[in-house]
């Protein structure tokens, strides 16, 4: 049995479907010169729709391509894991597909269909939920998974997944805010059902314990973790009778969203209301004023599934089954103690 609970496909058995002898099988298996193009070419067919899996190693000729699928692709933090996947790839000769799964049954199945019509060395998941119908496909197909920042925690033991350290994150931006004097912190959140939406803000309540500041429910506001979000949710937190002197986003997007609602309340960043992001993307350093943020190393997380998926497609183990990333505060112009102290 496979996997998946199906019979095991034998060598046999793709001899007889394809029309060859077993030798003729094992010869392609082997990467032997000696075979028919046409033949091996169907053999190989063979082996990819079945997921023959020859022990210890991958059986397929390269494709040279490895998929990098999003659950949308219209967020500046995509661009740069698709420049640290890109990095690698250009590296070692493969190209990258670069596909957005929205939650549509039939997106899903029309991307599987692709795949299986023109193979991929492995495949990258970046925040999202690898279902179990979809990750059985990919074992038939024979395909490595690598996924960064699951949604959902680690989607299981044979699936290296790549995130950062995202509650040491959430504390360090939040400590910042509580050591320049702030008691009144905001937090805009990330998407509820994303595992690093929760772990920063978990970091950012457990800083406010740590500090004995009161966690004030009214202060933690929802987002999504872009821009508009961003200014909504900062808008609700400066109506507040008692508005908070420092916000903490839980994306650079979002932050900059907040400093928009700040700026149409006439009130001025830093001088007035203290911002922090999370992400670092090369916009925060252009910012006016320049955003304070949490560094998450997006490039280095595309780097690392990249090397990763292409080593299991070479028929090795990956270095650790679960990674992450070291965060980093940087410390800009966007936050300083509250006004009047």
């Amino acid at each position: 049995m496979n996997a998946d609970g199906e019979p095991r496909v034998t060598i046999s058995a793709i001899a007889r479907e394809a029309g060859v002898s077993v030798p003729t099988v094992s010869r392609v298996l082997n990467g032997r010169s000696d075979v028919a193009p046409g033949t091996r070419e169907r053999v190989e067919e063979l082996l990819r729709h079945h997921g023959y899996r020859r022990r210890g190693s991958r059986t397929v000729r390269r494709a040279d391509l490895v998929d990098l699928v999003f659950n949308d692709l219209d967020s500046p933090w995509a661009v740069e894991i698709i420049r640290g996947v890109e990095d690698v790839g250009h590296a070692a000769g493969v190209g990258t597909v670069v596909s957005a799964i929205h939650s549509e049954s039939t997106s899903t199945r029309q991307w599987l269909q692709n795949l299986r019509a023109r193979a991929s060395d492995g495949v990258i998941v970046v925040t999202s939920h690898l279902t179990p119908p979809v990750h059985a496909q990919l074992r038939r197909l024979n395909v490595p998974v690598v996924v960064v920042d699951p949604a959902t925690g680690v989607p299981g033991t044979d699936v290296p997944a790549i995130g950062a350290t995202n509650w040491s994150g959430g504390l360090s931006a939040t400590e910042h805010l509580l050591g320049l004097g702030h008691r009144r912190i905001g937090f805009v959140a990330g998407p509820t059902h994303l595992l690093c939406s929760r772990a920063r803000l978990d970091g950012y309540r457990a800083a406010l314990e740590a500090a004995g500041v009161p966690l004030d429910d009214r202060l933690v506001q929802p987002g999504d973790f872009y821009h508009a979000s961003g200014f909504t949710a900062g808008s609700t937190l400066l109506d507040l009778d008692d508005p908070p002197t420092a916000i903490f986003a839980a994306s650079d997007q979002m932050a900059f969203g907040v400093y928009e609602a700040v700026r149409r309340r006439g009130l001025r960043v830093a001088d007035d209301v203290s911002v922090v992001g999370f992400d670092d993307l090369p916009e925060a350093r252009w910012a006016s004023p320049p955003l304070t943020t949490v560094r998450q190393p997006l490039v280095e997380m595309g780097r690392l599934a990249a090397r990763t998926v292409l080593r299991i497609a070479q028929g090795e183990e990956p270095e650790s089954p679960r990674v992450e990333l070291a965060t980093e505060l940087v410390v800009r112009d966007s936050t300083a103690p509250p006004a009047g102290r």
